[in-house]
């Protein structure tokens, strides 16, 4: 990518303790609750104004002069990034408990992927992800930009006079994270807040990634941005080609089977049984990918090492390996159980049409 980048973060871990007060969903904040201590928030810069936003989900559109008064997190996101998502249970939360104290979470969406622009995909994704938050459609990068933004995720954090105070690119911090977001509530004024940090439970693509057995990187197929290809046939771009099978790959290496037409954003499959293959470690595979434009579902199966993924089936895969291509969007395909060694993964779609962006891995 030019500008906008992935971070992959580092996933960040929480101490808790035992103790009467302790209350279920909850974990207790020690760090900061010394008597009188407080986070060093900075002034930063002030809160870009939203302007440029090409539609408005869950509100009306807002204004930085507009929400004065309140404290604001903003979180850019597109609604595929696997960092994103394994955020999302800590923004659900946050929206939640702060909002009467004073927090208003807007999330602006900025699309990677072509079919991201597509507004009727993002209403539907972020009803599906239960995002009720105000959202700014941000399809013209106008509001990144004037962020001077680079990263998905990425949160800013501004007081009751519009000044960015904390800002994090990435996963993890999330109990510094909420520690900003109490200590400029209590700043605003506002009483009786909660201490404790939230607890979440994730599931599906939202559980964070396995950092000590990841060992594979998010890898594109379009040849725009890709890495890792080792088909032993040559690469024919934007024109159908039929490729044959690598019997054996490298680490992090992937090919093609079957007739393809890679394109500059994606692999596209032009006829029915064509598989990609990746040599992987990781607990997870996820694969962004979807129907092209006017094609209907499409089935899939996926293997693990030429058998059957059994209990390794990802959150959208059945135990003997099927699934269906019904929307674009990141489809988790594998989460193992057991020993994470290296593995090859191949996924064969069974009717033509089926779009292939993007490995991502947890």
């Amino acid at each position: 990518m030019a500008d906008e980048t992935h971070d992959n973060g580092g996933g960040s871990t929480a101490t808790t303790r035992s103790g009467p007060r302790r209350r279920p969903g909850l974990i207790r904040s020690v760090a900061h609750r010394l008597a009188g201590e407080r986070l060093a928030l900075p002034a930063e810069g002030r809160l870009a104004p939203f302007t440029g936003a090409t539609r408005w989900l869950n509100s009306e559109p807002l204004t930085p002069e507009g929400l004065r008064g309140r404290v604001i997190l903003v979180d850019f996101w597109t609604y595929t990034c696997i960092n994103w998502l394994r955020t999302l249970p800590y923004l659900r939360a946050w929206a939640a408990k702060y909002a009467a104290a004073g927090l208003t979470v807007v999330g602006v969406h900025t699309p990677e992927f072509g079919f991201e622009s597509n507004v009727d995909n993002v209403i539907a994704q972020s009803r599906n992800l239960g995002v009720e938050y105000p959202v700014a459609v941000d399809n013209d990068y106008t509001v990144w930009r004037a962020f001077a933004n680079r990263f998905w995720p990425a949160l800013y954090l501004a007081d009751t006079e519009g000044r960015i105070r904390y800002h994090h690119f990435g996963e993890g911090e999330y109990a510094m994270a909420e520690m900003a977001i109490q200590q400029l509530l209590h700043e605003a004024g506002a009483e009786d807040i909660d201490q404790d940090l939230v607890m979440v439970e994730p599931r599906g693509l939202e559980v964070p990634a396995d950092w000590r057995t990841l060992q594979s990187p998010e890898t594109y197929l379009g040849y725009g941005q890709s890495s890792g290809f080792a088909s032993e046939t040559r690469a024919r771009f934007d024109r159908a080609h039929r490729y044959a099978a690598t019997p054996r790959l490298p680490l992090n290496s992937w090919d093609l089977s079957g007739t393809w037409t890679v394109a500059e954003h994606a692999a596209l499959l032009d006829e029915p049984g064509g598989r990609v293959a990746f040599q992987f470690q990781a607990r997870d595979v996820n694969l962004v990918m979807g129907p092209a434009a006017g094609a209907g579902p499409i089935a899939f199966r996926v293997l693990l090492d030429g058998k059957a993924v059994d209990d390794a089936a990802g959150t959208d895969v059945s135990a003997d390996g099927r699934g269906r291509l019904a929307e674009q969007r990141t489809y988790q395909v594998i989460r193992q159980p057991g020993p994470i060694v290296q593995r090859r993964f191949e996924i064969e779609f069974l009717d033509a049409g089926a779009e292939a962006y993007c490995f991502t891995f947890g």
